[in-house]
């Protein structure tokens, strides 16, 4: 599991932007978004740059927690 601080999160489409986009790389991603904690946990193949990348790519900034 890996754990990411992610900053702009507000809403629901937030959160399926966020769930979209990482699944968009690996579809069998497990992603859980915590609005309030600003937090990504996700279970995913990719590697912890990817992830950051796919979403800086969908406009997040985001570093690992």
């Amino acid at each position: 599991m890996q754990v990411f601080n992610v900053q702009g999160m507000t809403c629901g489409h937030c959160v399926k932007a966020v769930t979209r986009a990482l699944q968009e790389q690996d579809a069998q991603a497990q992603v859980d978004v915590d609005l309030a904690a600003r937090q990504v946990r996700v279970q995913i193949s990719l590697a912890v740059e990817q992830v950051l990348a796919a979403l800086r790519e969908e406009g997040y900034q985001a570093e690992v927690a």
